[in-house]
């Protein structure tokens, strides 16, 4: 049964007539009464009867009537309380990200929220705070409302950040810029930045007196990289690939924190993304770029269409798109 169509037999027995139903529901009187017949039949019995000119309700006619009643006031109350729920700012908003995304924005994150809208963080990770129930003060003193977070970090390669969708509202994902794009046609996918890998390297390395590094410079060096199906082990077979040689690889590390320590060890070069995983960077180890390669990565944010229209995830996305705004201008001045 179609709720419509027991809205249109409700209002026929309040209203008395299909004509009047008609003009209450702005359809056609011949609407009202092909949507009628589909329902009897669904119903598998008559539920309504010629008087005179007049059609009026049966005894089962108006069985179905009052409780289609019930069904209709459940649906406005169910569309009234998605609503709610769409518009609440307050909402919880669940937020996955990758190691090093998570590392250098979730801390920023939870201060940004906590602090209000129009404030800008440039502190790092390790003086910031977490956001706190009350948020920001309104200027009548009352306390803005917070979205309610709730963070995770999620280290999968670059093909199973789409199913993280059915876990997280936002997904703080990754991928090489000439990889297969994320499936838009069931995925809001933002672009947040187009991230570099560059060249780590202990400050005494010969290559760390040029500015920057060709992969035939680098190529026959032994690296740190990460397993296999993540952006640094993918740039480094592009190394590998465009240079003629088959880079050896001592060590394979995902966290770059441990990446850097080892390279700063002497126990080789690495790769860093330039803006998510350089704050506390070891003393001794220096980036330098590649050229003559495509090392990008992009961010993005995958979000589920029914959750992007969320208030709460909204606000969250902005002002996830404004700290990674930060994080490139703090690179630049370094």
């Amino acid at each position: 049964m179609d709720v419509r169509q027991l809205q249109i037999l409700r209002e026929l027995g309040e209203l008395g007539s299909v004509k009047a139903v008609a003009e209450e529901l702005m359809v056609t009187p011949s609407a009202v009464s092909q949507q009628l017949a589909l329902l009897a039949r669904s119903a598998g019995t008559q539920l309504t009867r010629k008087e005179g000119r007049t059609l009026v309700l049966t005894d089962a006619g108006r069985v179905l009537a009052e409780a289609g009643g019930a069904v209709v006031r459940a649906m406005a109350d169910a569309r009234a309380a998605i609503g709610a729920y769409h518009e609440d700012p307050a909402g919880t908003v669940s937020v996955c990200a990758f190691h090093s995304a998570a590392q250098a924005l979730f801390g920023r994150l939870t201060r940004r929220l906590a602090a209000g809208p129009g404030t800008h963080d440039g502190a790092s990770p390790a003086d910031a705070g977490t956001a706190t129930p009350s948020g920001a003060a309104e200027p009548g003193g009352a306390a803005a409302p917070v979205p309610r977070l709730r963070l995770a970090d999620e280290d999968v390669p670059q093909h199973g950040f789409p199913a993280l969708t059915a876990r997280y509202d936002i997904v703080l994902a990754h991928r090489l810029a000439h990889t297969e794009s994320w499936p838009e046609d069931r995925l809001v996918a933002i672009p947040l930045v187009r991230e570099p890998f560059d060249v780590a390297l202990p400050a005494g390395h010969p290559l760390a007196a040029r500015g920057e590094l060709s992969p035939e410079d680098v190529a026959g060096e032994r690296w740190v990289s990460s397993r296999i199906g993540y952006s640094p082990a993918d740039v480094l077979s592009a190394i590998g690939a465009v240079a003629s040689v088959s880079p050896e690889v001592g060590h394979r590390i995902n966290d770059y924190s441990t990446v850097a320590a080892v390279v700063a060890g002497g126990g080789g070069l690495g790769l860093l993304p330039r803006y998510t995983a350089t704050i506390g960077l070891p003393a001794g180890v220096v980036l330098r770029p590649l050229a003559g390669i495509g090392t990008q990565r992009s961010i993005d944010l995958l979000i589920r269409p029914e959750n992007a229209r969320r208030r709460s995830v909204q606000r969250v996305t902005d002002a996830l798109r404004a700290l990674m705004l930060d994080l490139v201008h703090e690179a630049a001045a370094r």
